[in-house]
């Protein structure tokens, strides 16, 4: 892959899919896109709407900015596609994107590594919350979403009971111990670890309402932990990264509380919508949005050479 005699590369940015996301990886292609055209760059726009390569074999790019979100997209689905087509694409590979994608069998890794999770339990029937010994508050949350679709603080088995249903219509149910603390994350980009951001929800966790509704959310940066704990969240995250078998960037969202670090999770695609966390970082560190993307385009070229 390469220049086309002299010209641009042919930038396709796949964006919407067919997961529950869909809204969100609109705006985050639609952000792309709109930076890449203001500054020139040959860029056309994917939209996956269905279970195909056609769009992506017509569209005849030279790379992929992969801007999909949640299920057959942020999963190693469209990875594979991108590989079988010979297309060079931004991000992770198929097995660090579905390992990132699978919050038990991330978890199990990081486990194995001795980086701290909270306790969890995958279930598959409302039945199993009777033999749940982790111990309330829980987090209800689908094994293969992202962006806390489905996901439920649980106060007790009463609520448990309740709320199983809402969360099982996205997979099955990984109930995950409530740790209480600051909730941080830590964007990895390019080998370094941009600027920790504290995230301050209006509602009562960091839900979809507050990612995404401009007003409902505080992002601090840098945020307000000492400087063990941020030396300690950069490292785990260096390492989150590197065990999942990520490229390029990810973002690590923790828990810190009393000098510790708890992962919750690792995004192996980060939002790039105007309310997202990860281009917050990267302007905090000095990189405008347009040196972020090219980055990771160049990267990806770079790989497929």
């Amino acid at each position: 892959m390469g220049k086309r005699k002299g010209k641009k590369l042919r930038i396709g940015v796949i964006m919407g899919g067919i997961s529950s996301e869909r809204e969100v990886s609109l705006n985050s292609g639609a952000a792309i896109i709109k930076e890449l055209r203001a500054n020139g760059e040959n860029v056309i726009a994917i939209d996956l709407k269905e279970r195909s390569m056609a769009k992506i074999e017509k569209a005849d790019i030279d790379v992929a900015v992969i801007a999909l979100h949640g299920t057959c997209g942020e999963d190693g689905a469209v990875q594979g596609m991108l590989d079988f087509l010979g297309i060079p694409y931004t991000g992770s590979d198929l097995l660090s994107s579905a390992i990132g994608m699978n919050k038990e069998k991330s978890k199990v890794i990081m486990a194995f590594h001795g980086i701290p999770t909270a306790p969890w339990k995958v279930m598959d029937k409302k039945s199993e919350i009777n033999s749940l010994k982790l111990g309330y508050p829980v987090v209800f949350k689908p094994v293969s979403e992202g962006s806390s679709v489905g996901v439920s603080i649980v106060k007790d088995k009463k609520e448990a009971l309740k709320l199983f249903d809402k969360t099982r219509k996205f997979g099955p149910v990984l109930a995950e111990k409530f740790i209480k603390g600051v909730e941080i994350t830590a964007p990895v980009f390019d080998g370094k670890v941009l600027p920790l951001i504290e995230i301050v929800a209006a509602n009562e966790f960091y839900d979809y309402e507050s990612k995404y509704t401009e007003g409902m959310s505080r992002h601090i940066i840098p945020a307000r932990i000492t400087p063990a704990e941020a030396k300690l969240a950069r490292r785990t995250a260096l390492l989150v990264h590197e065990y999942i078998g990520c490229s390029d960037y990810s973002r690590v969202d923790m828990i810190v509380a009393g000098g510790r670090v708890c992962v919750i999770e690792i995004n192996t695609l980060p939002g790039m919508t105007s309310l997202s966390l990860f281009p917050d970082a990267a302007r905090r560190a000095g990189i405008s949005f347009y040196e972020l993307i090219m980055t990771l385009v160049n990267k990806a070229v770079s790989r497929s050479r």
